[in-house]
């Protein structure tokens, strides 16, 4: 029996375009929607073979239906620019991978794939329409399905009825019944999918439910009874057209929709323009030879795309020669260890190894309680070993003994001069803590080689196979299983097991080899990895093996206080209100603010109802109570959820202490990022938030201190800038908040008014941040004009910082990226997106990336000198929280002098900029205290 695949295009451009976001190529063209198809396209043509198949796009112009409803689509927007682009693209790839392209003028994309599936299916072809669009299900019968490849849902008849609730010949009635917003067809008012299918249910269809609506009950029968008139001609638009005149297009009907063989060459050429480097990879393997490419130059101009939308850019075309060699295929060589001898054997590897991959597999995410399952190596690319030492089950094989085994290895996981790289190896370090080994020797870690490459990407193992290898690997979800029927790793049948953990580590060695070749060609990068992200990887272990006490008692006692709180802040809401309801439920807060109270509507959400997000509180909370009492409500409820309640859950029962997790590859910028729990967002402007940090204690004879760099950011500016005024204010130590004002309101430094320091603080740290006018006036509460004539005096004072910005801007734009004063590279993906919006974010990034940047490195420069001067002195004081530009340290009484005298100092010497860098140290019994 032929298949023929019909792939409705129109649904997927839409679907990926909405559900790939932040992505573009070099040139700052959006990717987002010609990833996502293409992404769609190989899937298809690897999964779903058909001897016969087409992708069918939506035509200009009007339809049969916009003249039977001219308000048919009137609700839908414009395509985005940023799709509009990424059109013609599309074409060019679907037509490179040999897929007939259909469009119809006058006619929908729904109404040629009907006909087309009606006609094969007559003629005993089996039909799959691969698309996500829910009004195709009224074609679904026994020759035809839908597969949408993005979810990879499958719909026959049994699946539609499971999905709506009706069959797929009740589909039609259905959509009518309910309406479609999306194409502006209107329903039943207050008629839903329960509704409608419970209708069709009882009365088999639409003619038989109209006949009878005088029996349908309620506001919604009565919402039937007024929509009789308007029932069949929403029936008549949801209906898809199955008789399209298709004889002009394709003579000899579905039969003339061949598959055509990939026209790799172009593929090649795309691939390489966009940046899709690992499907560039594939392509390259496909040619095999020398081949010619052509490279393209998009200019302005062109003719118009299948959507008469607007004109596309016109691409011209330079050919060049290149030479295209394609990558060794790798044979895969993994085994199990399950006897001594083959331990022997490996470990005589490993020991002759110049450096070896190494990954666990354990029992938990959660590094501090996670135990080993096993233990993969590779000491070359397609060679790899698992040795498994705790899977459970009556099918798993006789293991090796767990702690003999271990103690065997410790030697080899404890040497120093024994090499090892992994991926994210701090938690690998911490597994082995767990049995008591000190992870020793590590070499190399491939998330912090991606991390300092680009920073921007992911970089989880799966990712960066796929991105640096053009691998894809097997995915934990696979061997485990997903949600509630997800087992443990102990649990995997060990053959399983090992083709999952022995490529984990096979392809880990070969990533380090690949992004060791790139480091290798950035020296200024290079360095950053070894002298900065790999060193304080070892602090960061060290900091989350302590760990933090906390007063668990304490922040019981806070949780019961702001419980009591909340209670009283629920019946004040309801008191305002005027009836009680749900604090927590954006639609009742909705009516109680718009319909009972009648309060304006300041923005609305995507769906068009009146939104009552944090900024249509704050600002609503200005002029009304209820607004700022909600506000309150939800601060404490978050406080009380996050903090006062789970901290001490999070007590972990072996130490008495609180371990959080800190992620060096999450931050764009380098900044540190902390989790489980998370203790750098712990708000300190609410007495509420410092309370939490009062649970945070020093241990009975020590103090906690606490050194942070003393306006960092500003400093920063002032060298990047190289401002006069403002290096001349941090050289004389003077208040520069005071030293703004000063100059932006022409008064000197001793009549500076606490609200013009305050007015000129918000200035200092707003346009570090990019902030327009716009934002300055709502930050201060000012007018707008008032604003900016407050920058245009700051920019007129300090010239240096105006021209730094520029310079900065011009930089990002010529090379995509900036950098810091220590060469991290911070790249800038949307600098020249098409949408105005993206591009000034991401210049307004620019300016402020090299000075949170700059942060980041000087606050870990100073992690590893003041972690060596500890270590050097023999101190017992020791590191315990990094947040942001501070460091806390759990100091012993008898250090505490020296340590306040010092740590400072070595603060300050972490580098010489144009200004001095200060700290300021802190000291209390506990966090709060020493802040």
């Amino acid at each position: 029996m032929p298949t023929l695949l019909l792939i409705d295009g129109s649904s997927y451009l839409y679907r990926a375009f909405h559900a790939i976001r932040e992505l573009s190529a070099p040139d700052g063209t959006p990717t987002n929607a010609l990833y996502g198809v293409i992404n769609m396209l190989k899937k298809l043509r690897s999964t779903t073979p058909a001897d016969h198949i087409a992708c069918i796009w939506d035509a200009k112009g009007k339809t049969f239906r916009d003249d039977i409803y001219p308000e048919y689509k009137a609700n839908r927007p414009s395509m985005p620019d940023e799709l509009r682009v990424q059109v013609e693209p599309i074409h060019k790839a679907v037509a490179a991978f040999g897929i007939p392209m259909l469009c119809i003028d006058g006619v929908e994309a729904d109404d040629v794939i009907g006909t087309l599936a009606r006609t094969a299916g007559e003629m005993g072809w089996e039909v799959i329409l691969s698309t996500g669009d829910k009004d195709m299900a009224q074609l679904v019968n026994n020759y035809v399905r839908i597969e949408n490849s993005m979810t990879e849902e499958v719909l026959d008849e049994a699946g539609v009825f499971a999905k709506f609730g009706v069959r797929p010949d009740q589909i039609v009635d259905f959509l009518a019944l309910k309406g479609d917003a999306v194409d502006n067809v209107p329903g039943v008012p207050k008629c839903g999918d329960k509704t409608a299918a419970k209708w069709l249910a009882e009365y088999d269809n639409l003619d038989n439910l109209m006949a009878n609506a005088d029996k349908i009950g309620g506001v919604v029968g009565q919402n039937l009874r007024d929509t009789l008139g308007w029932l069949p001609t929403a029936r008549e638009l949801v209906t898809i057209r199955c008789d399209v005149p298709l004889e002009a297009e394709l003579p000899q009907g579905p039969a003339d929709l061949l598959p055509r063989k990939e026209d790799w060459a172009t593929l090649l050429e795309m691939f390489r323009r966009y940046n899709f480097r690992s499907w560039q990879r594939e392509a390259e393997t496909k040619l095999a030879g020398a081949v010619v490419v052509t490279e393209t130059v998009v200019t302005q101009g062109g003719t118009s795309d299948l959507f008469g939308e607007a004109a596309a850019p016109e691409v011209v075309g330079v050919e060049i020669a290149v030479a295209v060699i394609p990558p060794a295929v790798i044979e895969r060589h993994y085994e199990a260890i399950l006897s001594d001898a083959q331990l022997d054997a490996w470990l005589t590897r490993l020991d002759a190894a110049a450096i070896t991959a190494l990954d666990t597999e354990t029992t938990s995410l959660d590094p501090l309680t996670a135990r080993l399952v096993g233990i993969s190596f590779s000491v070359k690319g397609g060679t790899a070993a698992y040795l498994p030492l705790a899977h459970r089950g009556t099918e798993a094989p006789e293991q090796l003994p767990f702690d003999a085994t271990l103690e065997k290895l410790r030697p080899w996981l404890e040497s120093t001069t024994h090499k090892k790289l992994g991926q994210n190896l701090k938690y690998d370090q911490h597994v082995f803590a767990n049995h008591g080994i000190a992870l020793r020797g590590i070499a190399d870690d491939t998330l912090l080689m991606s991390y300092v490459l680009a920073s921007h990407e992911r970089h989880n193992m799966d990712d960066l196979a796929l991105r640096e290898l053009g691998e894809t690997t097997i995915k934990y979800e696979e061997v485990a299983g997903k949600g509630a029927k997800q087992i443990g790793f102990d649990e995997v049948g060990v053959d399983t097991a090992t083709q999952y953990a022995a490529e984990d580590a096979d392809i880990t060695l070969r990533l380090a080899q690949s992004l060791g070749a790139k480091l290798a060609l950035e020296p200024q990068l290079q360095t950053l990895y070894r002298e900065l992200e790999l060193p304080v990887r070892e602090v960061l272990f060290t900091m989350e093996r302590t760990g933090m006490l906390i007063d668990g008692q304490r922040l019981q006692a806070q949780s019961h206080t702001i419980g009591l709180k909340l209670l009283a802040l629920e019946q004040k809401a309801y008191e305002l209100a005027g009836q009680p309801f749900n604090l927590g439920s954006p639609k009742q807060i909705g009516e109680i603010f718009f319909e009972r109270l009648g309060l304006p509507v300041i923005k609305k959400t995507p769906k068009g109802a009146p939104s009552t997000d944090e900024d249509v509180l704050s600002e609503l909370a200005k002029d009304y109570p209820l607004p700022k009492v909600l506000l309150e409500h939800r601060s404490l409820s978050k406080l009380k959820s996050t903090y006062t309640d789970k901290l001490p859950l999070m007590v972990n029962a072996q130490t008495g202490r609180v371990h959080t997790n800190f992620s060096q590859a999450v931050a764009a910028t380098g900044r540190l990022a902390s989790s489980d729990p998370n203790l750098q967002n712990i708000p300190i402007r609410t007495a509420e938030g410092r309370k939490i940090r009062e649970a945070f204690i020093a241990p009975p004879g020590h103090k906690l201190v606490s050194a942070d760099y003393s306006q960092i950011e500003l400093r920063i500016m002032a060298h990047l800038s190289g401002d006069v005024a403002l290096l001349k204010a941090f050289a004389e130590g003077m208040d520069v908040h005071k030293a703004t004002a000063s100059e932006v309101f022409g008064v000197a430094p001793d009549e500076v008014s606490t609200e013009q320091r305050r007015y000129a603080k918000t200035i200092n740290f707003g346009l570090i941040y990019g902030m327009s006018a716009f934002g300055l006036a709502a930050q201060l509460e000012i007018e707008r004009s008032a604003a900016k004539t407050f920058i245009d005096r700051y920019f007129a004072q300090f010239p240096g910082v105006a021209a730094y910005m520029e310079r900065t801007r011009a930089q990002a734009r010529d090379q995509g990226y900036v950098e810091t004063v220590f060469g991290r590279r911070l790249w800038l993906p949307e600098i020249k997106s098409s949408n105005a919006g993206r591009r000034a974010g991401a210049e307004r990034a620019a300016i402020n990336a090299p000075m949170q940047g700059t942060a980041a490195d000087l606050i870990k420069r100073a992690m590893l000198r003041v972690d060596n001067w500890l270590s050097q002195g023999n101190l017992q004081s020791r590191l315990v929280l990094q947040v942001h530009d501070e460091l806390v340290l759990e100091v012993p009484e008898a250090e505490l002098d020296l340590v306040v005298q010092e740590l400072p100092r070595q603060m300050a010497a972490v580098a010489e900029l144009a200004v001095p860098l200060v700290a300021e140290t802190g000291i209390g019994n506990n966090w709060d205290e020493a802040h």
